[in-house]
């Protein structure tokens, strides 16, 4: 990847995001097996789980986002974040339960929600009208680690005989370092002039029409874009293979790190919301091919295109918002899209799994492959204009 126009600071964060993703991934396929497999949970819980996480996380984002405005520091947000998520890692390994993977589970999405909208602004606060190469190459670190952790996770599994508790375990030695390089991230404060302060609800209603309407947008994807573990779980029953399952998963985000900065430099070029709407469509297909699909070779095929949807639509969206809002009111707007669309992701994964337990696995595929269809429609009729 070509990163000459990448400012030093945007890596250093996108290394802060490897390591961190590296052992979040470690146990992200893991922990839903471990939960089934080993603890003897059932798939409903495994999606109330990942709900009450994300509902915690997203409240979260949005107060931590429109907080870093107010005092116009974004670096303190990242460091108490990604050191939450450290803390959390080992636990499981220490104590095995269906509650203390849960409150792990709980804390690094506490980490993750105080973290994640003070540090996409201040990323967006770093780019010179290339914000979606500036999230895409963030969101391909971000990435790579996510591909490197599970290939460790499942080397572990096998030179340990499926020992769980040994790779929650080590997971927190990335996280270690990962803390480390947070502390040599500095704030880039662009507006100096005393600014109106707002809380969520009255810049929301403030806003220009486009943001309302593409946070609405979002949301009602995000309705249907449930946890990546219905995707493991999903190919862990095609393939009857817990290692083809998470080489799957792993192929997936290697594609997806490989592509987000070419494909964030296209959107600078070509427009956000055109790449956005390929994205839905690969979404689209890739959740029907998982539908129908009884070969691990076409759902291998389905991971790939499934990386391509990631990095076309997740680092796509925050520059597209940080696109439409000014620096100083950035934090909030990035909140408010992470914080909706975490709570929708809530409800989402939680009605997959009763989809999944009371008709099978297919339905809830099906269903978010013919609304994502639908949405792809929907957003060709949306305006993309800059405000800023």
């Amino acid at each position: 990847m070509q990163i000459n126009k990448i400012p030093r600071q945007v890596v250093l964060l996108g290394f802060v995001s490897l390591f961190t993703d590296m052992a979040s991934e470690m146990l992200y396929p893991v922990t839903p097996i471990f939960l089934t497999v080993v603890l003897g949970s059932s798939m409903a819980v495994v999606g109330l789980i990942e709900g009450i996480a994300e509902f915690i996380s997203g409240m979260l984002k949005g107060y931590a986002g429109n907080l870093s405005d107010k005092l116009r520091k974004r670096s303190i947000f990242v460091v108490i974040g990604y050191a939450l998520s450290a803390v959390s890692k080992p636990l499981p390994g220490l104590f095995p339960s269906i509650p203390v993977v849960a409150a792990a589970r709980v804390t690094d999405r506490i980490g993750k929600g105080v973290r994640t909208a003070p540090r996409d602004a201040l990323l967006a606060s770093y780019s010179e009208k290339n914000t979606g190469a500036i999230f895409g190459f963030h969101r391909g670190m971000d990435t790579l680690g996510a591909a490197i952790g599970p290939l460790i996770a499942l080397l572990l599994l096998n030179i340990y005989s499926d020992d769980y508790q040994l790779i929650f375990l080590i997971a927190f030695i990335p996280s270690i370092i990962a803390v480390a390089f947070t502390l040599t991230i500095k704030d880039n404060v662009i507006v100096k002039t005393k600014r109106e302060e707002k809380k969520l609800l009255q810049f929301f209603k403030e806003a220009p029409k486009t943001f309302k309407q593409l946070i609405i947008l979002l949301t009602l994807f995000a309705l249907v874009n449930s946890s990546d573990v219905f995707l493991i779980l999903k190919s862990q029953q095609i393939s009857d293979s817990v290692s083809l399952a998470i080489i799957g998963y792993v192929f997936y985000n290697l594609v997806y790190a490989f592509t987000s900065y070419p494909i964030g430099k296209f959107s600078d070029r070509f427009g956000k919301k055109n790449i956005y709407i390929i994205g839905l469509i690969m979404y689209s297909i890739v959740y029907f091919g998982f539908a129908v699909s009884e070969n691990f070779i076409i759902t291998f095929i389905m991971f790939a295109l499934y990386g391509i949807y990631a990095a076309s639509t997740e680092g796509i969206a925050k520059a597209w918002v940080s696109d439409l809002i000014p620096d100083e009111y950035r934090g909030t707007a990035i909140g408010i899209l992470t914080m909706t669309t975490s709570l929708a992701i809530m409800a989402g994964s939680f009605l997959a799994g009763l989809l999944w337990d009371k008709f099978g696995s297919s339905v809830p595929f099906i269903f978010s492959s013919a609304v994502s269809f639908l949405l792809a429609i929907r957003f060709i009729y949306l305006k993309e204009e800059k405000i800023n």
